[in-house]
């Protein structure tokens, strides 16, 4: 518990001491925290940090593609086909996302344990949980107990 309020403490301060982009801190940030949570050794965080760092780099290219161009996009527009091509995409892209996180998991049980892969699962979700109520509260201050 003492490991977590200090997390939270330099998770605060680095927000706003560090000179790095905004991107990069909480990278940083997450990096500490997971490490923290899985209780990597160094020589597992020397081999885990590669393969976990190119599995969020496929998936934000996923998450990029999947989202291009569709701001603009007039849905109620779309003709039968259009729709049809539209979930044919969608259906692609998550068969893909599927395989990027399976061969995370396969490439990450060479390793770690298989124990620490389920801990990650737990320590994204906690993380981000950590920063959306650290955003919720730099951006709406009346809303602190809600």
């Amino acid at each position: 518990m003492k490991h977590i309020s200090i997390l939270i403490l330099f998770i605060s301060i680095s927000l706003n001491t560090f000179g790095q982009d905004r991107n990069d801190k909480i990278k940083a940030l997450k990096t500490a925290y997971i490490t923290e949570q899985l209780e990597l050794t160094k020589a597992e965080a020397e081999k885990f940090w590669p393969v976990y760092n190119a599995f969020e780099e496929k998936r934000s290219a996923l998450k990029d593609e999947a989202h291009k161009d569709r701001s603009n996009e007039d849905y109620s527009k779309l003709t039968e086909a259009e729709a049809n091509a539209m979930l044919a995409e969608m259906i692609t892209l998550n068969n893909q996302r599927k395989d990027i996180y399976n061969n995370l998991i396969i490439d990450l049980k060479k390793v770690i344990s298989s124990k620490k892969i389920v801990l990650l699962k737990q320590a994204e979700y906690d993380f981000n949980k950590k920063m959306f109520e650290e955003y919720r509260k730099r951006h709406h201050p009346d809303n602190k107990g809600k």
